[in-house]
């Protein structure tokens, strides 16, 4: 193992919540202390993971305020105790329609509304039983939305803002779409494209090979060239649906 694969300080399980299969991820201590990241329900089956993953919730972290990420959030407090920490306060309306959404969704009851103990801003940090992560605001899919990354493990927990092979959505209310493509190649790309991530929905990847083969952000679609930056390629860009 070389030191740019050395063994992260942590261990994650990730646990697939609610109907739309939201990655809600468990980060474990040595000692045992967790915290989770976008609870977006399911309390008890988060419960019932940490449990048989030895971990003590002691965090709750928000990427987010959207129903899947952040709808079991006050059910796993009530339960544990933990605080809420997270998003930035530019989802708070998110978070106010978290109820009334899970219903529109067909689903009463899924969810409850939101209301964190300390909200986020870029360059803070969040310390678990001594393991310091830090936090980039990373607006675009929602205003408020922040991604949580650890630099010497080289993993992040991206929220919604970037999938493998795809990006968020930016057709809600107050959601940008140059704002998420900045987000990515101004915020997330400069942390390293061995920097593994773990994504809202579906399978961990890459900055690195998501820059080569994103056919919504790659290189060749957004001209990224690390420090510098060059006109992406025109039919690339054509193709991009997302690409505006």
């Amino acid at each position: 193992m070389t030191d740019s694969q050395a063994k992260p300080p942590f261990q994650i399980r990730v646990v697939p919540v609610t109907p739309l299969q939201q990655n809600c991820s468990i980060i474990k201590a040595p000692s045992g202390k967790a915290a989770v990241v976008d609870p977006g329900g399911e309390a008890d089956k988060i419960l019932k993971a940490a449990e048989e993953f030895g971990a003590t919730i002691e965090h709750i972290w928000l990427t987010h305020g959207h129903l899947d990420h952040a709808g079991g959030a006050e059910a796993l407090k009530r339960k544990t105790g933990a605080p809420i920490t997270g998003p930035h306060q530019d989802d708070t309306f998110w978070l106010d329609e978290i109820a009334a959404q899970w219903a529109q969704y067909g689903h009463p009851g899924m969810g409850e509304n939101c209301a964190p103990d300390t909200w986020l801003k870029d360059g803070d940090t969040l310390d678990l039983d001594g393991i310091e992560f830090n936090v980039v605001t990373t607006p675009g899919h929602t205003p408020g939305h922040v991604v949580i990354y650890h630099q010497g493990a080289k993993i992040a927990f991206v929220g919604d803002v970037l999938f493998a092979g795809s990006i968020g959505r930016t057709d809600f209310p107050q959601s940008d779409h140059q704002a998420l493509i900045d987000s990515i190649t101004k915020k997330l790309w400069p942390l390293g494209s061995e920097m593994q991530f773990v994504p809202g929905h579906g399978p961990v990847s890459t900055f690195g090979h998501e820059r080569q083969t994103n056919p919504f952000v790659g290189d060749s679609v957004t001209g990224y060239q690390g420090a510098e930056q060059k006109p992406g390629d025109a039919i690339d860009q054509k193709l991009a649906k997302r690409w505006q």
